[in-house]
């Protein structure tokens, strides 16, 4: 079996190739020719965090991703909020062919995914991205929309201004660290990459013609955006069961807020071609991303079939 390491990940990463697999597995999504059951919790009693299970089957490929989220983690065991393991299987024999650092594989496929509902959903030649939440997702998913935009300015805005800073001095000189979220609104293509306590993007900030990307909200009682804002626009999910219970949308409908019936549809119809993404210039798109097995086992089968070319990684005898 296959062991690879954050570094091996890191150095064997390419974004366009992680974004060319990430829509494959879309298109598949989109045509129902995937199989993925719902995440499964696991409460851990007695501790201030949780646990769950993603598996899917996609393109000939299989695995499952074991994670995790404790929110004290930082202050009490100098450790991650969120981690995960990758374990990655031949889906004929149930051989697991590799074990691999799923929480950087979690960053990577969720800039890709943001880049691919970007790509088909935003106005075309896009010249400005606003990023709200300047943490550990912020520079995959500037990394990755380099890869398809170009941009003239990427507006980055935190509640630690330092946080913005230090993020507009990796990018270089195209970033410009703003003083609100109203103002990283302004952008034609919107990110809100918090944790989701709090509303961060108002509606009346929105103007016609923006694509917004829903990434922080993943639970019940989570939401970055204003409820009108969604009413206003043409929105999109990556799985309509599984973002209506955890993603964006799932405080608003569990309030009675929003309709499910609201949605247009998912990123992966679009992208197979089988309903229309932006149908017009000054229309608003939101895309709500709640994270799905089959962006994890996309990204792995790419990051594992890539290592055993390229003789990458550490070989173990586990069986």
């Amino acid at each position: 079996m296959l062991i690879l390491t954050r570094r091996d990940v890191d150095r064997l990463a390419e974004p366009a190739e992680i974004l060319e697999a990430v829509e494959a597995a879309f298109r598949a999504h989109g045509m129902g020719q995937v199989h993925m059951p719902p995440r499964v919790y696991l409460d851990v009693q007695a501790t201030d965090g949780g646990m769950w299970a993603m598996p899917a089957f996609v393109n000939g490929a299989a695995g499952v991703k074991w994670g995790n989220s404790h929110p004290d983690n930082p202050k009490r065991h100098n450790l991650p909020t969120v981690m995960a393991v990758m374990v990655y299987n031949d889906p004929a024999t149930g051989l697991p062919l590799s074990i691999m650092d799923g929480t950087t594989i979690t960053k990577l496929r969720t800039a890709a995914t943001t880049v691919v509902a970007s790509k088909h959903l935003a106005s075309p030649g896009a010249g400005t991205l606003g990023i709200i939440g300047c943490g550990a997702q912020a520079m995959p998913h500037i990394t990755y929309f380099r890869r398809v935009f170009d941009f003239e300015h990427i507006y980055l805005y935190d509640q630690d201004a330092e946080a913005a800073e230090h993020l507009a001095a990796a990018v270089g000189r195209i970033a410009v660290p703003v003083r609100s979220a109203r103002e990283a609104a302004e952008a034609e293509i919107i990110c809100t990459l918090t944790p989701g306590h709090s509303i961060v993007l108002r509606d009346e900030w929105v103007k016609p013609g923006r694509h917004i990307n829903a990434i922080g909200a993943d639970a019940l009682g989570k939401q970055e955006l204003e409820v009108n804002l969604l009413h206003r626009a043409r929105v999109f999910v990556d799985d309509i069961e599984q973002a209506t219970h955890s993603g964006e949308l799932s405080t608003p409908i569990a309030h009675g807020l929003y309709r499910r019936e609201s949605i247009t549809g998912t990123l992966g119809q679009v992208v197979a071609g089988l309903i229309p993404g932006r149908t017009a210039p000054a229309q608003i798109t939101v895309f709500d991303s709640s994270g799905l097995a089959i962006e994890d086992v996309a990204t792995a089968r790419y990051l594992y079939d890539k290592a055993v070319a390229a003789h990458q990684g550490t070989r173990i005898d586990l069986l």
